[in-house]
């Protein structure tokens, strides 16, 4: 009896710690066995169209975290390991995320499908100034900012549509319903910016950020000039200055516009130097960690640039 006795202290440790045992596997269930779909996307658009297209069905998270410019975003290890676990993988495209395919040349899953949403959408090609002044080469280069043309986002909302369906066809009705409804919001905000710009007395945007804003500037059939190369990280030459400020004055503008996330020299530059104002034009590839806590939307984004373009293009009602 006093064997035992001694022993019990010895006992109870053994059945607590697997009752703990117990408990942390019931407590944390696997978040796939619990029929949640795994999304990983690349930018905020992405990320915005996959959470209206899956709804309470699918887990949808932004790799490139808030507050990051994108142009500049690397992988890192762990983010690595989240597109492995994951269902779906949604990016851009090759040319708006070079690193893509050497990432996932790495990984070997059978579960990972992989959407690449600029697929069935022909990119325009850009023409901007060679780094040397001198020679006054232009070469071309596709444009990757699709989503600004909001025909091209519904097609891509049909796209994540689609691969969630092939992932989880038991749920089909609900994402094309989910897909409809948003596609819906997305031709009233193009409706909505037709009509709007169609007004305006100014026709040309002036940016002093990277090249961006070409589809929304051509589907709506307005003049886009931007400070910068098509490449991101080449940086304005004098010459290219110098004719934005003629632009400037030629066409009678007193706005300068500048783009989410990156310190606004050349618009100040240009602003300054022309007595402009300056608007800014959100992008929408990525937010900030305070937007998305707010959780500001992508047609949200695109409702504020439609503002800030109607004070700088002097349309009606402004």
């Amino acid at each position: 009896m006093l064997f035992i006795n001694k022993m019990k202290p010895f006992v109870i440790v053994i059945i607590i710690g697997l009752m703990f045992t117990v408990c942390g596997c019931t407590k944390k269930p696997d978040e796939h066995a619990a029929g949640k779909i795994e999304v990983v996307t690349t930018l905020f658009p992405l990320f915005d169209f996959a959470k209206n297209v899956g709804g309470d069905i699918v887990r949808v998270s932004l790799l490139v975290p808030p507050g990051v410019e994108v142009h500049s975003f690397e992988p890192k290890p762990g983010d690595i390991l989240k597109i492995k676990k994951a269902d779906l993988f949604i990016y851009t495209g090759d040319v708006m995320e070079p690193w893509v395919q050497r990432v996932l040349s790495g990984i070997a899953s059978e579960r990972l499908r992989i959407v690449d949403v600029s697929k069935g959408i022909v990119l325009t090609e850009i023409a901007h100034h060679h780094e040397n002044e001198n020679d006054g080469h232009h070469h071309g280069k596709l444009d990757p900012h699709i989503w600004l043309d909001f025909g091209n986002a519904q097609k891509m909302v049909d796209t994540i549509a689609a691969s969630l369906i092939s992932k989880d066809p038991a749920h089909k009705e609900t994402y094309l319903k989910n897909a409809s409804l948003y596609k819906t919001k997305l031709d009233d905000l193009d409706r909505t910016y037709r009509q709007t710009l169609a007004t305006c007395k100014k026709r040309v945007i002036i940016h002093g950020g990277h090249f961006a804003f070409n589809y929304l500037a051509k589907r709506n059939g307005i003049e886009y000039e931007s400070a910068y190369p098509g490449t991101p990280d080449a940086e304005p030459t004098t010459r290219r200055v110098i004719e934005l400020k003629k632009k400037l004055k030629e066409h009678g503008l007193d706005t300068v516009f500048y783009e989410e996330l990156i310190e606004p020299r050349m618009a100040d530059v240009l602003a300054k130097e022309t007595g402009s104002k300056m608007l800014k034009l959100h992008g929408a590839h990525n937010i900030t960690k305070e937007e998305m806590d707010q959780g500001v939307t992508f047609i949200q984004l695109m409702e504020q640039n439609l503002t800030s373009l109607k004070t700088g293009l002097q349309c009606q009602g402004n």
